[in-house]
């Protein structure tokens, strides 16, 4: 029999599903959420434990992993990542946990200019110390639950406007969270096959922003055009409307991560087999991730009222200062490194990140 699992920040984009997709399969799973809520219900009824508490307190950790043999660490997009991977690595090393899948990046290096990026890299080593655990990596790029937070004004103005570039360049291709958590969960279910891999899960195309609006057109039933837009115009969006998981330090790296989208870091070696080869089915394509999500938000669909207030947020987000990216990670004191560079610029990064198949599962290693 399976041996509990443990899954962290389960209330988030790939927790829930990770959580979701091993209940469903009948494996015991414990979700560490902060609070009951009705993600939190939704994995209750699907019969996961539920265990509330702090995951940045060790002591909490530690209560979390009894009786787990097996764990899936998902670090929060905060500015305290590394602080949650130790808390968790200690515990786990204390537990002896058999097994762990982290939650990576594609872009995960070094010398990476986010901060978040090179937390990502030492968490990653970090889980790697303890000599009676194994890890498997996943990491990866640009989500398609990203392209999702401007669908409203895609649903009621017609509009699709991101920071990445000329419209017809194929940057992308864009993976759902229920992917990304199914090479999660295939390697929490064979250790043994998947110990020591790095898998990159992906969608089944590289799509550029133009592809990414007429998906949104059909889906949404009307004619959606994309705009590349400045970082500063991004910002003020993020600041007007900000969607549920982006706080002012993530929008500074969201803007970093803008860059290397423009620079085609995000294109390199994709689209990967590693969902279909680890996951056990082929990825599924852009539109069915987004009539997914369409069907779940009643708010998209026509009307005055939901097109006012649509307009109202533009208007909104016109006021509204831009953020200072440069300021707002001053004032966060984050670590500077002495020669930052993005993926592409990397010689290591560069040598690292090689085209492999899923059998092998090494698509980047620490250096």
């Amino acid at each position: 029999m399976t041996p509990r699992i443990l899954v962290t920040s389960a209330a988030g984009k790939t927790g829930q599903c990770v959580a979701l997709q091993l209940a469903e399969q009948g494996h015991p799973v414990r979700a560490f959420v902060r609070r009951m809520d009705g993600r939190a219900e939704r994995m209750a009824a699907a019969g996961v434990e539920i265990f509330v508490g702090n995951q940045y307190d060790i002591t909490d950790m530690r209560a979390a992993m009894q009786g787990v043999r097996r764990a899936y660490q998902c670090a929060p997009t905060a500015p305290n990542g590394l602080y949650f991977n130790a808390v968790f690595s200690i515990a786990a090393h204390e537990a002896k946990l058999e097994h762990v899948v982290t939650l990576g990046q594609w872009l995960t290096a070094a010398r990476h200019p986010s901060q978040f990026t090179r937390e990502v890299y030492l968490s990653d080593a970090l889980a790697r110390i303890s000599p009676h655990m194994t890890v498997t990596s996943v990491d990866p790029g640009w989500f398609a639950d990203n392209y999702t937070m401007v669908l409203e004004a895609a649903a009621h103005l017609g509009m699709f406007t991101m920071p990445l570039g000329p419209g017809n360049e194929k940057k992308n291709a864009p993976p759902s969270n229920e992917d990304i958590a199914r090479v999660v969960v295939a390697a929490l279910l064979d250790p043994q096959t998947h110990a020591g891999k790095f898998y990159r899960p992906t969608g089944p195309e590289l799509m550029s922003p133009n592809d990414i609006a007429a998906a949104m057109g059909r889906v949404l039933g009307r004619k959606v055009t994309y705009a590349d837009v400045s970082e500063k115009m991004m910002t003020k969006a993020l600041r007007a409307n900000r969607p549920a998981n982006y706080s002012e330090a993530a929008v500074t790296q969201l803007a970093i991560y803008a860059h290397e989208y423009r620079k085609g870091s995000f294109a390199v070696n994709a689209p990967t087999d590693d969902v279909r080869m680890v996951g056990g089915r082929d990825p599924e394509d852009f539109d069915t991730i987004l009539r997914r999500y369409v069907a779940e938000r009643p708010d998209l669909k026509p009307g005055m009222a939901r097109r006012a207030r649509a307009v109202f947020g533009l208007f909104r987000m016109m006021m509204t200062p831009a953020l200072d990216l440069a300021k707002a990670r001053a004032v966060r004191d984050y670590v500077q490194i002495s020669e930052p560079m993005f993926s592409q610029d990397d010689a290591d990064w560069r040598a690292t990140h090689v085209p492999q198949s899923a059998a092998s599962g090494v698509h980047l290693k620490l250096a």
